[in-house]
């Protein structure tokens, strides 16, 4: 639910602000079942110029889309079994990785165990992370519907698209792969990309905790109740800057800042900068606002402004499961 009411949220935001006039969602689909058995029937679904898109792209996701073996990026990466298939291995997502072309023709049909022998950390570190739980692409499937139907409340006509036909439209347009890129990408009518346009990162990290005192190990409270909220009129997750004139700690910092009642305030990394270097810049809203583009989770893209200066009314919404809630 949280999903869903983040995206909603900046829903409302956008139209404020957007003339929005449809909305396209890319409702991504990983079948578990057909993970775990790839011989199940009733996969007409996966013929066609789509076909493979959705496995191949939920392996780039587990294996950070870098090779497995060397972790070389950015470079053309192949799907390698890691029990091959000359030895009797299946096609489930737990026997399959991503390398790329020189490690996949340097192992060949040997086990990934003989391969390795040489390097027994990155081995283990494999065979724990092949069999990771499909926990990510539980939370995708639970909230890619409802994610639509809330957006629906808008009022705007929603259409929903796969992943795979995301990453078609993108490779067809030669775009290199970025999430806010992809969010262009959904729909049957992408986005022009200009170079210029940056991506504006919006990540959901919550108001603080509703505990009001910490615990020792045997649940009993070892801190009182804050008194109060705010201290000097700052309150914890306010964007503050401070300027420090003289010792240790000197110079210009921004940041996120953590209270103390006795004024002495955490500012981002740096502790012990009293409140009166610092001034506020926003107060905390439950985002954390950064330029440039995420890595993973729920987002959603502007498109480029159109000729007339106006900006086009469609918003592309991504479903990512990798962090809570992060919008593009």
């Amino acid at each position: 639910m949280s999903r869903v009411q983040n995206v909603r949220h900046w829903a409302d935001r956008l139209s404020m602000v957007v003339p929005l006039s449809r909305i396209a969602v890319e409702t991504v689909r990983f079948d578990t079942q057909l993970m775990e058995n790839p011989i199940i029937s009733g996969v007409e679904y996966q013929q066609g110029e789509l076909a493979g898109y959705e496995v191949r792209e939920y392996l780039l996701e587990k294996w950070g889309r870098k090779c497995a073996y060397c972790g070389a990026e950015n470079v053309p990466l192949e799907v390698e079994h890691i029990h091959p298939k000359s030895r009797r291995g299946s096609n489930r997502v737990s026997n399959l990785l991503i390398s790329c072309h020189a490690c996949n023709q340097a192992k060949g049909s040997r086990d990934v165990r003989e391969f390795l022998a040489h390097d027994p950390a990155r081995l283990k570190r494999i065979l724990a992370q092949a069999r990771q739980p499909l926990s990510d692409a539980a939370a995708v499937n639970a909230t890619r519907y409802a994610i639509g139907n809330a957006l629906k409340e808008l009022g705007l006509p929603v259409t929903f698209w796969s992943g795979g036909r995301t990453k078609y439209n993108r490779i067809r347009l030669g775009y290199p792969k970025d999430h806010w890129l992809d969010a262009a990408c959904v729909g049957d009518n992408p986005s022009q990309a200009p170079e210029k346009l940056q991506a504006w990162s919006i990540k959901a990290v919550g108001r603080g905790r509703r505990q009001m005192c910490s615990m020792d190990k045997y649940g009993f409270p070892r801190t009182r109740p804050k008194a109060h909220k705010r201290v000097h009129g700052f309150q914890t997750d306010d964007l503050v800057k401070a300027i420090v004139p003289t010792g240790k700690h000197a110079g210009t910092h921004i940041g996120r800042v953590a209270v103390r009642t006795r004024g002495s305030f955490r500012v981002g990394q740096v502790d012990d900068i009293s409140w009166r270097y610092c001034a506020l810049v926003q107060r905390a809203n439950g985002y954390d606002y950064a330029n440039g583009g995420h890595k993973a989770g729920q987002c959603a893209s502007i498109p480029p402004t159109s000729k007339d200066g106006g900006l086009p009314g469609v918003w592309s919404v991504r479903n990512r499961a990798r962090e809570n809630a992060p919008l593009l």
